[in-house]
């Protein structure tokens, strides 16, 4: 199938479509792709010309879409970056003496503690999480928690007590 002598045409419409030479060329070069890798479906007899726009105007309305798309992203991440705010000079210090305290402490307690305290997990889904029984997940968050208060690295609100 020879499309080139159709390029012409598919220049004019992409550029009333898109109001700008360059995106008019993308769009012109990304119909022409789409055309040739989907050449094996166009059933001979039609009208090439008419298959050729309905492509252009496809593409144009799915960049139209994304673009849409990714400006509503762009201006929901801008909104939350306001609401955002820089941690003061304590807070920070803070959260490094809790990370280094935590570093300290042994592999499996470490790993009990961030599944449940940080990531959330229940106990049950922890301890199937590590392929442990429930009350040896319990026993080492409870060593866990127990050695960060005794560094003075744990606020109660942060961590639930074990009981």
């Amino acid at each position: 199938m020879d499309i080139s002598r159709h390029l012409g045409l598919l220049r004019r419409y992409a550029l009333v479509l898109t109001r700008d030479r360059e995106r008019a060329d993308d769009l012109v070069q990304e119909t022409a792709l789409r055309a040739l890798e989907g050449s094996h479906g166009f059933q001979e007899g039609r009208d090439v010309k008419g298959w050729l726009l309905a492509i252009v105007h496809n593409a144009h309305v799915s960049r139209c879409r994304r673009r849409r798309t990714e400006s509503e992203a762009e201006a929901l991440l801008a909104a939350q970056a306001g609401d955002a705010h820089v941690p003061d000079q304590t807070d920070r210090i803070a959260l490094n003496e809790t990370m280094r305290a935590m570093m300290a402490l042994p592999e499996d307690q470490r790993a009990v503690l961030t599944l449940v305290a940080i990531d959330g997990m229940s106990y049950r889904d922890a301890a199937d999480c590590l392929g442990i029984p429930l009350g040896t997940l319990m026993s080492r968050l409870g060593r866990a928690r127990a050695a960060l208060r005794a560094a003075g690295q744990t606020p109660a609100s942060h961590l639930r007590l074990v009981r």
